[in-house]
């Protein structure tokens, strides 16, 4: 089974139509070789009777003018004194001679001898039954093999003797063409041609009612990397139209959120900075050195993680549009900024195409990673595996690692493995969280694992 909804819609419609055509196929080619059977029958015998009545009316000199008139390439008429020896027949060609011989007399005069040997496939043993009771007056025939080359009891060869009024034989020898039963190629070509124009006609009609499926997942995946993505197209058929209506409404409510969100943090930053900067100014006035030093370093602290806490709940919301950026000189801007502060960072690999993305929000991401490597590990290396699907960066450092159950708990807010928040040992314990949001908010993803021989792994994932 396909893993798809149109993969799915697809076989479903395709079995069914298939199914029906060949149904249908069947009837159709059922009745031909019933009718096919019924007209051969009525005709040989309709023919017979006709010229056997004209033939007794006519005066025995008129008569062999007359035959060459009467007979067809199907049917040879001979006259003669006496009949020709009839052929042992088997028992299925004695048995429809004898449906034949009745049918015929009933329109000739009484007392009308008639002798009849049927030669053709109703005597070879692969004919099927059903054949058999037909051409014995059964019941109607069934199957698409009732019309099939090979197989028909008068496809070859039937031989009338029929007696006249005044006592010489009119002989009938009735032949039939096989390819008057080869299979109707025009109409197989025909319904062959519905079937695949029915199938096209499907397959069109499916890929319309799973298109507004596809733009509808791709603007879900598209509203985590851009709110403000322009809105889907509320057309179509009712159940699309309300679906994007909903979808709509749904990403107008969230961008409204982040907005009002994002004015309060605004606020709240302002409110916070200004008791802050008084509380930094009588510090100025306190005659104790050792206290205003003290209460200076907390200030700067809390001013700190005041920032801090605002660029994590503030997380991606940022007006910053995403452009085709050289991710690679990039990355070595970063090896350089980093070599330049006396950091050991080494670049491995290469990124040869443009990658869509927010370059501040970027750098912001791979700089908090790189400056936790060097804090912990004392050396960022830095690898690159650019695959068409998506760039991985891999930043990775010598030091501890971080216990195997922290691992995912390292992206809470203010979780660190410090006892200490002090800014010197370890930050606020928001930068992961910061780097993650940034991550996701490109469609990616952020990855810890601690390395076989010593040291943290940060995997980033950018798709394409």
């Amino acid at each position: 089974m396909p893993r798809s909804l149109f993969g799915r819609l697809v076989l479903l419609l395709l079995t069914g139509l298939v199914l029906a055509q060949l149904l249908s196929t069947f009837i159709l080619l059922r009745d031909r070789g019933q009718v096919l059977y019924k007209s051969i029958r009525e005709n040989l015998i309709i023919r017979t009777a006709g010229v056997v009545r004209l033939l007794d009316t006519l005066p025995a000199q008129d008569r062999q003018q007359l035959i060459p008139l009467l007979a067809s390439p199907e049917l040879q008429i001979t006259l003669s004194g006496q009949p020709l020896p009839v052929p042992p027949l088997e028992r299925n060609s004695a048995l429809a001679s004898k449906v034949v011989r009745r049918e015929l007399l009933n329109r000739l005069p009484q007392n009308t001898e008639v002798l009849i040997s049927i030669e053709g496939s109703l005597s070879q043993p692969q004919m099927p039954p059903m054949h058999r009771r037909h051409m014995m007056g059964g019941g109607p025939m069934s199957g698409p093999w009732a019309y099939m080359h090979g197989l028909h009891a008068m496809a070859l060869f039937s031989h009338v003797q029929v007696q006249l009024q005044d006592g010489s034989w009119v002989h009938f020898k009735h032949g039939l063409s096989e390819r008057l039963f080869d299979w109707p190629t025009r109409l197989l070509i025909v319904l062959a041609v519905l079937l695949i124009s029915v199938i096209l006609l499907s397959l069109i009609g499916v890929r319309s009612l799973i298109r507004p499926l596809r733009e509808l997942r791709q603007a879900a995946e598209g509203l985590g990397k851009d709110i403000r993505q322009p809105p889907l197209d509320e057309t179509g058929p009712t159940e699309v139209r309300d679906t994007a209506k909903a979808f709509n409404t749904m990403q107008t409510r969230l961008k409204n959120y982040i907005e009002d969100r994002a004015g309060i943090l605004a606020a709240v930053s302002h409110d916070l900075k200004t008791p802050l900067t008084r509380m930094r100014l009588r510090t100025d006035l306190m005659e104790d050195e050792g206290l205003r030093a003290k209460t200076q370093k907390d200030l700067d602290d809390m001013e700190s993680m005041v920032s801090a806490t605002l660029d994590f709940m503030r997380g991606t919301e940022t007006s910053e549009s995403s452009q085709r950026l050289d991710l690679m000189a990039l990355l070595e801007s970063i090896q350089e900024d980093a070599l330049e502060a006396g950091g050991n960072v080494e670049l491995l690999g290469q990124v040869t195409r443009l990658y869509n993305g927010k370059p501040l929000a970027l750098k912001r991401c791979i700089v908090n990673l790189v400056e936790n490597a060097l804090r912990y590990g004392g050396k960022a290396d830095i690898r690159i595996e650019d695959a068409e699907e998506a760039v991985v960066i891999s930043i990775c450092d010598r030091g501890p690692g971080i216990p195997e159950e922290a691992l995912k708990k390292v992206f809470d807010p203010f979780f660190r493995l410090e006892n200490s928040r002090a800014q010197h040992t370890g930050g606020t314990g928001l930068g992961l969280g910061i780097a993650r949001n940034i991550a996701r908010a490109h469609g990616g993803e952020l990855m810890l694992y601690n390395r076989p021989k010593g040291g943290l792994c940060v995997k980033l994932s950018l798709p394409r």
